[in-house]
């Protein structure tokens, strides 16, 4: 486990630190109960994307989740049974369904995201401030690297979808 005043030496440990930390996170959000009923971390997941593209459709968003399509159209289905999302027909093409969140879903993800922050800010506190300005930039710098980061087919709607994904995860 890294000490104050660690620098990795090579990119494999601080890959290595990363993946121990997002463990952490992981166990640290775990332990919320859902506030405004449960979901799945599938479910989760899935209203992460569509909040962030309002309207995209069902391939787009089974290529953000690395799921086939009747996944994630069960997937939905669930959703739209608990009155998470709502389906509508596409406006510019017959056969697509555009997937958009509901205020039930919003107000979820706004309660996700705040339980989160706070259990955040409750580690944050016990750092130094030397050691939370390099985190700040170290992590900076890890998003805008991340965001650089595009799918071998180019700047598709899907790899916009992961890189909002990982950014709101």
């Amino acid at each position: 486990m890294p000490h104050r005043g660690f620098r990795p030496s090579s990119r494999e440990q601080a890959s290595d630190d990363a993946v121990a930390a997002s463990e952490l996170l992981e166990v640290l959000w775990g332990r919320e109960s859902a506030p405004s009923g449960t979901v799945s971390p599938s479910q989760l997941r899935a209203l992460l994307v569509i909040g962030r593209q309002e309207g995209t459709n069902l391939r787009a968003l089974g290529e953000a989740l690395g799921s086939r399509a009747p996944s994630v159209s069960r997937l939905c289905d669930r959703m739209e049974a608990t009155g998470l999302v709502h389906r509508a027909p596409s406006p510019t093409s017959r056969r697509e369904v555009e997937l958009r969140l509901s205020l039930r879903g919003r107000a979820l993800l706004e309660e996700y995201r705040a339980l989160r922050a706070g259990e955040l800010h409750t580690v944050l506190e016990r750092m130094d401030p030397a050691s939370l300005a390099a985190l700040a930039e170290g992590l900076a710098a890890f998003h805008a690297a991340a965001s650089e980061r595009r799918s071998p087919h180019g700047d598709t709607a899907a790899s916009q979808l992961q890189d909002d994904v990982a950014d709101s995860a």
